[in-house]
């Protein structure tokens, strides 16, 4: 591991020890490189935004879902990979829920990730099954506890993130802190809760959990701004894929408008050819 990729691990560890941060979820190296252009100290990907973009749908337990349908965990490195290069600011990856149920599985995606140049990544504890979303709280610790001893083998301040997604499930909160909690004596840094989103139930988590909070913002219209979550005491705030669904939007409209009315308004409102040609030209940051 170089040490430009150790120092920038370095910086996003010192990132989640104070203070509060934004960290956007790129997508490819165009989303990731307009990202570092507007000043962001560090990016995260998004599962879902890369899935989106290789034609494939999230992993999701809602609808029934081929395997096949899903990215799978070389094609996802390989993306992480590319973020990673197209920036100077670190990287973390969205590493959904390890690519495999044994805690080994988890380890050797963690291990694949170090050589991405990726800084940190999150492991989460959604199956994907309708009828057990979640895994049992013992493994899912186990397996975080074996990306955690992975990612020190690497032997850079690989920034760990347990992500549990019980509210998402529609589980309860007093659950969520129970995982989040278990998460971080397991060993991760940071504990990731999406689904919490109302003033009460950030400030109950923050209160509760023995370690630091990540929220997901852009799931929803959210009244809380990031001035409101770092008063709460909130560390870190994520969007999720709400920039890359928030683009495909713009794609839809324009797509139905050319099919449907044959008429060309959606230009009215794009990026300029000088203005994106003028970021990517620049060096990356």
């Amino acid at each position: 591991m170089n040490g430009e990729i150790r120092q920038r691990a370095q910086r996003f560890a010192e990132l989640h020890r104070a203070g509060c941060f934004l960290l956007p979820n790129a997508w490819d190296a165009g989303s990731a490189r307009i990202l570092a252009h507007a000043g962001f100290p560090a990016i995260a990907t998004t599962s879902a935004g890369i899935a989106f973009s290789l034609g494939h749908p999230d992993h999701d337990y809602r609808e029934e879902q081929s395997p096949d349908d899903r990215v799978d965990r070389d094609t996802m490195l390989h993306r992480v990979r590319e973020i990673a290069a197209a920036v100077a600011v670190p990287v973390s990856a969205d590493l959904e829920d390890g690519y495999g149920e044994a805690p080994a599985d988890v380890a050797a995606t963690i291990s694949a990730v170090l050589a991405t140049g990726a800084c940190g990544g999150n492991i989460e504890d959604f199956t994907g099954d309708r009828a057990e979303p979640l895994y049992d709280l013992a493994l899912a610790a186990d397996r975080i506890r074996a990306a955690r001893t992975a990612a020190d083998a690497g032997g850079v301040p690989f920034t760990l993130v347990g992500r549990t997604d019980v509210l998402l499930v529609g589980g309860s909160l007093d659950e969520s802190i129970r995982r989040a909690n278990a998460y971080l004596a397991a060993g991760a840094d940071c504990a990731f809760v999406p689904g919490a989103a109302d003033a009460a139930t950030v400030g109950t988590l923050v209160r509760e959990l023995d370690g630091p909070l990540n929220v997901v913002m852009g799931l929803s219209g959210n009244a809380l701004s990031l001035d409101d979550l770092r008063e709460l005491g909130v560390r870190r705030v994520t969007v999720g894929g709400s920039i890359a669904r928030s683009v495909y939007r713009q794609l839809l409209r324009a797509a139905r408008e050319l099919a449907e009315q044959g008429t060309f308004s959606y230009a009215d409102d794009q990026v300029s050819q000088q203005e994106l040609n003028d970021i990517f030209r620049r060096p990356a940051r």
